[in-house]
């Protein structure tokens, strides 16, 4: 059984839910979706072509982390006890994977985390991510680390060597299907003959003062290089929106657009110059396709990325982004350092291997 929530871990669960579901004579493989995103988690549902077979529909206006976690907790349960599955899989860092194994463990059935092993050691960066995946990593019994570094985290924390396999990011496996050389859209157009710059920006620790300041140090970087435009699909959360609308509404290189599906937004990546963004998923994406991150957080739990030279951390203060996006933009030796980085998060054959672990640790 997988059970995920959110848009960011349907893009990466998505692809190992096709691998399972390809091998009909090893594997049952039962899908819950809890909703915590619902119209953006049924955007990239649709565009895998994955099917739930439960739907727990948890999201409700102005939830909070509370809400998320009783919710799932109490309408997981009937079906976990229902199915009694041999493992449920959950993924990274989210408050619905933190409650569905929570709900596993009180039950005794078996956990295997995907994307496990990443660590900042703060807990309040990223806040509530970091506790939910050393919450899931604490209770799991397989772990699918992305990465040897994410491995080398959990052997630390004593977990043990023989219940770990290193698989690289489900989430490149994703672009494999997604990107398309000829895809054009209106937006793009718009943007033809100018380097692009995608952004995101969502994260709850930034949200405030941080968001502003980051919004400012954009607008500003690309006042002074009028060669450049923006695209920036907004997050459904009101607070974002409200940050967006005060500080870039009236720029008109910078797009405002809705949230785009996982196959807009692949694209909208590959077409793009560079990218800044606070998000996790998007820093193994991008090196993929040779493209710079900055990344608008003070701490991450993919330094692997960093050590490669594909991301740089610039923190949420406005001088910090205005100086490394200028750079960026100023410099061509800077920006080709950032491009022709190696991207250490795989080869897009993750959900085979996780499939191939599971047959190993699971069937007699």
């Amino acid at each position: 059984m997988l059970v995920f929530g959110t848009r960011p871990e349907a893009i990466k669960m998505c692809p190992l839910v096709s691998e399972l579901r390809s091998r009909p004579s090893e594997f049952e493989a039962l899908v819950v979706t809890t909703g915590q995103h619902k119209e953006m988690l049924e955007q990239v549902l649709r565009v895998f072509g994955v099917e739930p077979d439960y739907d727990l529909s948890i999201m409700k206006k102005g939830q909070t982390l509370f809400d998320v976690t009783g919710r799932v907790l109490e309408k997981v349960k009937p079906i976990l006890e229902a199915e009694r599955p041999d493992i449920v899989l959950v993924h990274g860092d989210t408050t619905t994977s933190f409650a569905a194994a929570l709900a596993c463990f009180y039950l005794g059935i078996r956990i295997g985390h995907v994307e496990a092993g990443l660590r900042t050691h703060d807990m309040k960066s990223p806040w509530p991510e970091e506790f939910n995946r050393q919450a899931v990593d604490l209770v799991s019994d397989l772990y699918f680390a992305p990465t040897e570094v994410s491995k080398q985290n959990l052997l630390a924390e004593g977990k043990s060597e023989k219940s770990i396999w290193v698989t690289g990011n489900t989430g490149i496996d994703a672009l494999r299907t997604t990107i398309a050389p000829d895809y054009s859209s209106p937006d793009l157009d718009w943007a033809n003959g100018s380097r692009l710059i995608l952004l995101t920006a969502h994260r709850r620790e930034n949200l405030g003062a941080p968001m502003h300041s980051m919004f400012r140090a954009i607008r500003r970087v690309m006042e002074e290089h009028p060669d450049t435009k923006a695209i920036y699909p907004i997050h459904m959360n009101p607070v974002v929106r409200s940050a967006a609308h005060a500080e870039l509404d009236d720029f008109e290189r910078l797009r405002i657009v809705e949230p785009l599906e996982v196959f807009d937004f692949h694209n909208y990546m590959a077409k793009s110059h560079l990218i800044l963004t606070d998000s996790g998923g998007i820093q193994e994406e991008a090196p993929s396709l040779g493209k710079p991150v900055l990344v608008m957080r003070d701490t991450t739990e993919r330094p692997e990325g960093v050590a490669s030279g594909t991301l740089k951390l610039v923190g949420t203060s406005e001088e910090s982004i205005y100086k490394e996006f200028s750079l960026l933009l100023s410099s061509e030796k800077a920006y080709r350092a950032m491009s022709q980085s190696s991207n250490p998060y795989g080869d897009g054959f993750a959900s085979k291997r996780i499939a191939d672990a599971l047959t190993e640790s699971l069937l007699p």
